[in-house]
């Protein structure tokens, strides 16, 4: 198996290659790689909040927020996935599902475009979705799911359960939350 460069692993994750999901849930050495995905993600997302809100704040608090929702959102999906919705054949360990879910964050490179008047709040929500999209191939192979229901409804726990934490931390911290379309 050859290893694929980190742009083009950034690329397949985005364009939702299972094949993907499952090359870097071999490669051990994909853990740098998978969670500077997610950091890169991360800060997309805070200089789009930030660059909306006008305010330096806005991109440390935004950035920041989104890496430990990120993290509550991946740590759930590992105690949901193999504890309380785990198949026969699911055999994971943290370090193979955060592989595979640390690459699922790739869309969320476009949140950094949610500055942008008129289409922002719409690049940021198609992102988050394609996020959720990209996580649920990424479960389904990191835990060896049959069933891509079963994937969908650990993602889907897990997303809600960290929608709560993200909206927790912006009213401790304060900040602006991404506006919810009408």
């Amino acid at each position: 198996m050859s290893k694929s460069s980190f742009q083009d692993r950034i690329i397949r994750a985005a364009k939702l290659d299972s094949n993907l999901y499952e090359e870097v849930e071999a490669d051990k050495g994909a853990l740098w790689q998978a969670m500077a995905v997610v950091v890169f993600s991360s800060i997309a997302a805070g200089i789009g909040i930030g660059l909306k809100t006008g305010s330096f704040s806005g991109i440390i608090t935004g950035s920041i927020a989104s890496l430990i929702s990120w993290y509550v959102w991946a740590y759930l999906t590992y105690f949901i996935g193999t504890k309380f919705l785990p198949e026969p054949q699911t055999q994971a360990d943290l370090g193979e599902l955060l592989r595979t879910i640390g690459f699922s964050s790739s869309p969320g490179l476009l949140r950094v475009f949610y500055f942008i008047p008129g289409v922002g709040v719409l690049v940021y929500l198609i992102s988050s979705l394609w996020m959720l999209v990209a996580m649920i191939i990424a479960v389904r192979q990191a835990l060896d799911y049959n069933s891509t229901l079963r994937a969908v409804g650990v993602c889907v726990i897990g997303y809600i359960i960290q929608i709560f934490v993200l909206v927790l931390i912006f009213s401790i911290f304060g900040g602006a939350l991404p506006d919810a379309p009408a």
